[in-house]
């Protein structure tokens, strides 16, 4: 290799904060501690016991787990290993996470001993690795690492386009793909992480993102990157949340809109000792939420991006000093749009296009299908090349999202293409009306869907979950959204009720438009 060249690896990261910070707490890990130093040796020895088990060569390690050590090290020890990391949902059926293990063909599985439930109704055959003690023919975690010989380890020298994990998507259209990262994208997006997130060497960040959602956006690269320290949290609660930030200095965390609102909410949720640097997506968070996590003492970063771009790929990025002479709502609308390209991507890379692929206009109206290529676009869907071709039509992937993009050059999501209601010919962006619905102080969750029409061919319906303590009835909830919405976007119905979520917090739209479509052949009227 050229002098002036090295291979973009994400272990790098772990092996400079360790030289570095040695003595500091790289992870916390509920009652447990351990150094950089002790990280980088754990992570060895578990490349080492995944060499000792067959694993090198692109083989397939699948992982099971809350966010704990285990998954973290993972992250870390199977490329090292030469293997290529499959973290997986934790909340899907036995038969889905089946699937995706058969899919990829999995060599080994590691999980937690919180998950023997799920693990015990599998039926793949693959050799076991449980974090929590040895059980049946799994073998114990900590004993795995404990008999490795890291002396024997050889470690992997990739090529920066070769694979380093494959994501499954959530499938909520289908079968889930496999998408696959490479270790350029993962070391790429890990730094831009670094950057927007504003991560130091002295920040404490808290685990309420699932590390097996694109790989945590990264994040567990980006945050060693940093040499700051790792705080996992088995169980995303608002509980648990304020504990850590009173107890372990937390400074940032991610969280989907939905953990927000749990949080703003949460009867012992008090102003947070410290300015604590969020980043969310999932879903554009609602004016009301942003006002209220910014009332804590929060700084709000609101990201947009999908599996395929490693997460993140687009930021609202804040323009100071000129925006904060905004008023509270101002600011709040500013920071629900989806925004601009992050660092690492080319300001021309994300593309508002309409259906000949020419951009549309930057009048904030009209609406289009945001594109994406270049540095965090993922490698492509793992043995999947039709689907990977029909995603890069026009050498674009095309994410399937409706956003306009607004004179400034920022881009603002309208809806999914599939949640676009057409009432009697007029548009009606469902996410427009969800947020009018969430600054009604009785309601907490809300979700917008077309239900059939005879006269107007489909009406929006809205799902309604209401705020502890809190109740309303629906004709005052028609009135609330009729003083602020057109006429025609006003839903006709309310239900009231616990949403449907998918395990990182998005609420699945499709499982309420299926039962509201039962027994149609087709989902538009």
């Amino acid at each position: 290799m050229p002098v002036h060249t090295t291979t973009l690896d994400p272990f790098t990261f772990l092996e400079r904060s360790a030289a570095i910070y040695r003595e500091k707490s790289a992870v916390i890990d509920g009652e447990r501690r351990f150094t950089y130093v002790e990280l980088l040796d754990r992570v060895r020895r578990l490349a080492a016991a995944l060499q000792a088990a067959g694993i090198r060569d692109g083989a397939r390690v699948a992982v099971i787990s809350p966010n704990a050590r285990m998954p973290l090290e993972a992250t870390f020890a199977v490329p090292l290993a030469g293997g290529i990391l499959c973290a997986m949902n934790t909340r899907l059926a036995p038969a889905e996470i089946d699937y995706m293990l058969g899919h990829c063909d999995a060599s080994l599985l590691l999980y937690d001993a919180d998950l023997d439930p799920l693990v015990d109704a599998l039926e793949f055959p693959v050799p076991k690795v449980r974090f929590g003690g040895a059980r049946g023919d799994a073998r114990d975690y900590e004993e795995f690492l404990a008999t490795a010989n890291p002396g024997a380890l050889v470690p992997n020298a990739p090529d920066e386009d070769d694979t380093i994990s494959i994501n499954y998507t959530s499938g909520t259209t289908g079968r889930p793909k496999g998408v696959m990262y490479t270790y350029r994208g993962a070391y790429l997006n890990a730094l831009a992480e670094v950057f927007h997130a504003n991560l130091r060497p002295e920040s404490v960040y808290l685990w309420t993102l699932p590390m097996f959602h694109c790989n945590g956006w990264c994040f567990p690269w980006a945050v060693t990157a940093a040499g700051a320290t790792h705080v996992t949290l088995r169980r995303v609660e608002a509980a648990g949340i304020n504990a850590a930030i009173a107890a372990d200095g937390v400074t940032n965390f991610c969280a989907a809109p939905t953990v927000l609102v749990a949080l703003v909410n949460a009867p012992d949720t008090v102003a947070f000792p410290r300015r604590v640097i969020i980043s969310t997506a999932g879903a554009p968070p609602s004016p009301t939420t942003i006002a209220q996590i910014e009332a804590l003492g929060a700084t709000l970063y609101h990201v947009y991006g999908l599996t395929e771009t490693y997460g993140p790929i687009t930021e609202s990025a804040w323009q100071s000093p000129l925006w904060d002479r905004c008023d509270s709502p101002e600011r709040a609308r500013l920071k629900s749009r989806q925004g601009v390209p992050m660092i690492t991507v080319g300001a021309g890379d994300v593309r508002v296009v309409d259906a000949a692929s020419n951009d549309v206009p930057a009048d904030g109206v009209t609406p289009g299908e945001i594109v994406m290529r270049g540095n965090n676009v993922m490698k492509g869907y793992y043995a999947d090349p039709a689907a990977t071709e029909a995603a890069f039509t026009g050498g674009w992937f095309h994410s399937g999202d409706v956003a306009v993009m607004h004179a400034d050059g920022y881009l603002e999501i309208t809806d999914r293409a599939k949640d676009v209601i057409i009432s009697g010919g007029e548009n009606i962006s469902t996410q427009q009306v969800e947020k009018v619905l969430m600054g009604h102080h009785a309601v907490l969750e809300v979700a917008v869907v077309a239900i059939p029409s005879e006269r107007w061919g489909e009406v929006p319906k809205a799902f309604v979950t209401l705020k502890p303590g809190h109740t309303v009835e629906p004709d005052e909830l028609q009135r609330f959204a009729r003083e602020r919405l057109a006429a025609f976007k006003v839903p006709k119905t309310y239900e009231f009720g616990a949403l449907p979520k998918t395990s990182t917090g998005k609420i699945q739209k499709y499982v309420l438009r299926e039962r509201e479509w039962a027994g149609k052949t087709k989902r538009v009227n």
